[in-house]
């Protein structure tokens, strides 16, 4: 079966320099759509006529609208709308300082809140779209020394499901992809050794972290393959939905 409703549509993508959003990238591209790749500094990706790349900080309200502005003025209507700008940030609690956990948020949190706001508020008067967030199956599941990330991932979860049950009623789609262990650099940065693929797959009991029933890690491929059904004629019914991808990691859908 071959993914449809892509070609000459307009997609805007958050943290697209790299790992997932650079994959995902790529793929909207061979399906059809003209791309617009946005990062805290505009991505270094291949030359592409369909392709544009800006600078973006999602933490800035105020940038987030103009950029949704200037592509709906310079590229169209956008149909398409993912967040996948995040960060990750390491600590036990009683480590973590008022400035990381705000950080971490900025991005994670209020990064999808303000680009969820700026796309409903062109999609609706249109009724249609489609708008994805990359999270983390870390929203769901505890994770130790990962008490702000979880917690961030958490709200824009929860965020992006209550847009869209406001935007259902309009035609536009939200969905949420949960990716586990995926090899990016956010997951390589935290290993300290050549063991480190191992160790994730694995499982580490002394922190209640279980390993990973497929005995893999996921490319960026694999989640941005999620994203792409998601935002396809072929998921035209499904909405809110919170579609985990990890290898079976948290031990449930």
């Amino acid at each position: 079966m071959k993914l449809t409703g892509f070609q000459d549509t307009v997609a805007l993508i958050t943290g697209a320099g790299g790992g997932i959003g650079a994959a995902l990238v790529r793929q909207l591209l061979d399906s059809g759509c003209t791309v617009i790749a946005t990062d805290v500094h505009a991505p270094g990706l291949p030359d592409h006529p369909r392709l544009h790349v800006r600078a973006l900080d999602v933490t800035d309200a105020a940038a987030v609208d103009a950029r949704v502005a200037e592509v709906e003025a310079a590229f169209g209507p956008i149909g398409f709308g993912v967040n996948v700008a995040g960060l990750l940030q390491v600590g036990e609690v009683t480590s973590i300082d008022d400035a990381h956990w705000r950080r971490v948020f900025a991005v994670n949190a209020d990064g999808v809140f303000h680009l969820g706001r700026a796309l409903a508020r062109v999609m609706t008067p249109r009724g249609t779209g489609a708008i994805v967030t990359v999270s983390s199956n870390a929203a769901g599941v505890p994770r130790h020394g990962m008490a702000a990330y979880a917690a961030s991932k958490a709200a824009a979860t929860m965020f992006t499901r209550c847009l869209g049950l406001e935007l259902a009623p309009h035609g536009i789609r939200c969905n949420i992809v949960a990716p586990g262990s995926t090899l990016t650099p956010m997951q390589t940065g935290m290993w300290t050794d050549d063991d480190g693929a191992q160790r994730v797959i694995d499982g580490t009991p002394s922190t209640y972290k279980a390993g990973i029933p497929l005995r893999k890690l996921a490319t960026p491929d694999d989640i941005a393959q999620a994203v792409m059904f998601l935002l396809s004629d072929q998921a035209g019914h499904i909405a809110m939905s919170d579609l985990y991808v990890d290898g079976g990691a948290t031990l449930r859908g």
